[in-house]
Formats: structure tokens, C-alpha cells, sequence
């Protein structure tokens, strides 16, 4: 069967699941429309101010508008966060003091904060240096949370679990609002005041709930992945316990400052729009996501999560088995991309990651992964992680490429 049969076949079998996603979309950007209306959104949000951002009315009443839509007590949407690792960072620094213990309970944490835990790299003020302990409960044989470990695992100094939503770079499930909502219950039993950290980047609009909705103290994100639709220029957001937020904002800004300070930069437009669009933009994502798998079963490769499953985050793994593959599927993508088509990807290392990557980014916003990407670590077992996708048609042509590709591939290996 060629490629443009397979994309055929798998978009008729996947009409019930994106029957199933336009309903989530539905429930997710009602939420949004009853967050905005009750705050009162105007033309006049989208002005902004210069300066220290003081009486910034846009950016205050967005925090507003953004604690509704996250279930939480408040919430901060800041373009000075330039990535999801640093809003995750600010929380971090914010809560944790010398002698506190930060336990990972979903196995390691992502690449990119082994340096800022201290794991790896110059220890160029981790929390390591500053005296915070780090432990992490390993998954088990099935890639799961360690439930029975966890009932165990808190000590009196343990003073913030982190809980990774997304898989990552690595091949398990990623976290369901039901399993978050489990691990809290567990952890308070243990001891009700460790603080419960959520990294949400990618898992925003994916279900009817968000983490801090299910007793998740604290929570952060990025906002060119979910939760502005593809239009933020850049930041990231937090959400949770308002004394919890606004003791990140100090480790943003300065103590005493917190959440006063920070101009929007005229981006208010952009952030009140991009949220109103995030629903839609994250239900593509989660039909290409669909696709990608059920096309690439059919043709005997393992992914994760399986197209029957219900998707719990925006990344969609393909265990590709070579690193020749893997390189040919990120060109296909880049080749199908709408900036950047004549570039090629090739493996180099990143700041934050311990290997090299190959990286398709063809994205209108400089590494948004709410637009289609796809990228992958040059080590075994050779996965690539695709994400996002603003329309399901594009992953289409752009995964009819990539299968091209990796056939085109394995008849040369045969060949020789």
C-alpha cells in the first residue's frame, strides 16, 4: 500500500476520534468564553504600557481571565518568561530554600531541567549549589508511576514534588488529569503542606481539566507551546496558589516587585487572542497526532500513545530504529514546513540536552511546538516526537512525505 492510500484509509478510520476531539474542543473554548465574558474583555485590554508595566490593566485582567480557564486561584501570563524551563525555574527557585528536598515522582525530569536541578552541566547556580536536595522516584518495569513507593516516599523535608506531565524525550505514557489528581491525594496524605508542582508544557486544553483543578498547588508552562494558539512571540505563565504564584513572580522580577512589574510589550492583543484560539489550535494537533500514529502502525512501527488511546499531551512518539531514518523523517517535515522548506535538519547539540538532536521546526514562531515540529535525540531506540500542528490537513501532506521518505529508505537498504 503507497503512502497516499495509507493517509486515505487511516482518515476514515479515525472519523469517531475526531468526532471525540471536536467535542473536547468544544468543552475547553466554552471555558474560555465564560472566563472572558465574565471578566469583562474590551478592545482597551489590548493597549499596554512601558516602563516597569505598572497598572498594566490588559496584563492584569489576562492573569484573571487565564486563572479561570487553568482552575486556579491566580495566575500569571508573563512575556518576560522566555520558556517553559524558565517559568518551571522561577517556581522552583521560588518555593524551594536550603535543606528543602525536591522529589521528581514521575521519573526523571526533562532535559532541560537536569541543569537547573544540578544533575548535569557547569552548576551555574543550580538548586544543587543553593542546598536543595533532589530525589525521583524511577518509573516502573511498565513506565508507570510507582504508586506503591509514592505511598512512602515523603519526608518532612520534602518540600515540593515535581510531577512531569509530558513523556519528554522518553518512552512512557504521559500523565492523565486522573493520575495527577491521585498523586496529590497521595502526597497530602503523607504530608498536606509539600507543595505539588506541575511542568504542564504541551498538556493544556487536552482534557476537560487542568492540574490545579485536582489540588495541583502550583503549576507552569510555555506559552508558544498550548495555551496562546500558535501567536504568542514568546513567554510562559504560571498558575496555582496565589501566595505560591507570587513567589515565582519574585524570582522572576525581585522580591517586592513580584507580580507589579513587567510590561506586556504590546503583546495583550496577541495573548487575549491567542488564548480564545488555543482549544481549536490544540484539537488539531491532537487529530495530526492521530493520524501520525494510526499511519505509522499500519506500517508495523511502534508509537506511543497508540491511535485508540485517548491523547494526554500534544506529543505523538514514533520508535523509528535508526538514526538514518529518524534524519530522513525530520527533512520531510522540514520540506513541508511554511518557513524555512529549502533548510535541512541535521544532528548538532542544544543548550539544555545532553545529546544531539535532528530537529524539523519550519514554524512561524521560533521553536513553537504548537506548530507542527518534530525532533528526536541521536541516541537508541531512534524516536522522533512530533508535535502540534495548527491544521490536522498539514501534518497529512507533511507525514505523507516523511512515509515516502522512510520507504524510499528501507528499498536502498534492501538494495544494498
Amino acid at each position: 500500500m503507497n503512502s497516499p492510500d495509507n493517509l486515505q484509509v487511516s482518515e476514515v478510520a479515525l472519523s469517531q476520534i475526531f468526532w471525540r476531539i471536536d467535542l473536547q474542543v468544544k468543552a475547553n473554548l466554552s471555558r474560555v468564553l465564560a472566563a472572558m465574558g465574565k471578566h469583562r474583555v474590551g478592545s482597551h485590554h489590548f493597549a499596554s504600557v512601558s516602563g516597569y508595566g505598572h497598572n498594566d490593566l490588559g496584563r492584569a485582567t489576562l492573569d484573571r481571565v487565564f486563572a479561570d480557564v487553568m482552575q486556579a486561584e491566580a495566575a500569571a501570563v508573563r512575556v518576560q518568561l522566555v520558556s517553559g524551563t524558565h517559568a518551571i525555574a522561577c517556581a522552583l527557585f521560588g518555593v524551594l530554600r536550603p535543606g528543602d528536598e525536591l522529589l521528581a515522582v514521575a521519573g526523571s525530569p526533562y532535559d532541560t531541567l537536569e541543569e537547573v536541578i544540578g544533575l548535569r552541566g557547569n552548576h551555574q547556580g543550580s538548586l544543587k549549589e543553593f542546598g536543595v536536595t533532589y530525589c525521583e522516584l524511577p518509573l516502573t518495569i511498565d513506565a508507570s508511576v510507582d504508586w506503591e513507593s509514592l505511598e512512602q516516599a515523603i519526608k518532612p523535608e520534602t518540600r515540593m514534588v515535581l510531577i512531569q506531565r509530558s513523556c519528554g524525550y522518553s518512552w512512557r505514557r504521559s500523565l492523565t488529569i486522573a493520575e495527577i489528581e491521585r498523586i496529590v491525594q497521595v502526597v497530602k496524605q503523607q504530608n498536606p503542606h509539600t507543595v505539588c508542582f506541575v511542568d504542564n508544557c504541551y498538556g493544556e486544553f487536552v482534557e476537560d481539566r487542568e492540574p490545579t483543578a485536582v489540588g495541583v498547588d502550583l503549576m507552569a508552562g510555555s506559552l508558544i507551546k498550548n495555551p496562546v494558539g500558535t501567536i504568542a512571540s514568546t513567554g510562559g505563565y504560571l498558575a496555582g496558589r496565589e501566595d505560591l504564584v507570587e513567589i515565582a513572580l519574585c524570582r522572576l522580577t525581585a522580591p517586592g516587585i513580584g507580580s507589579s512589574g513587567g510590561a506586556s510589550l504590546n503583546q495583550n492583543r496577541l495573548l487575549f487572542q491567542g488564548l480564545f484560539l488555543a482549544p481549536q489550535m490544540v484539537g488539531e494537533a491532537m487529530k495530526g497526532n492521530a493520524l501520525i500514529a494510526y499511519t505509522f502502525e499500519q506500517l508495523g512501527y511502534a508509537v506511543h500513545p497508540p491511535a485508540a488511546d485517548r491523547q494526554r499531551d500534544v506529543i505523538q512518539a514514533i520508535k523509528l530504529g535508526s538514526p538514518e531514518k529518524l534524519i530522513a523523517f525530520c527533512k520531510a517535515i522540514q520540506q513541508h514546513s511554511p518557513v524555512e522548506s529549502y533548510v535541512e535538519p541535521i544532528p548538532a547539540g542544544m543548550p539544555g540536552y545532553d545529546s544531539e538532536l535532528v530537529m524539523a521546526g519550519g514554524t512561524f514562531i521560533d521553536g513553537s511546538t504548537s506548530e507542527l515540529s518534530a525532533d528526536g535525540p541521536l541516541r537508541e531506540p531512534y524516536v522522533v516526537y512530533c508535535q502540534g500542528g495548527t491544521h490536522w490537513t498539514h501534518v497529512a501532506i507533511a507525514i505523507e512525505a516523511a512515509v515516502k521518505a522512510i520507504q524510499r529508505l528501507s528499498i536502498e537498504s534492501a538494495e544494498t
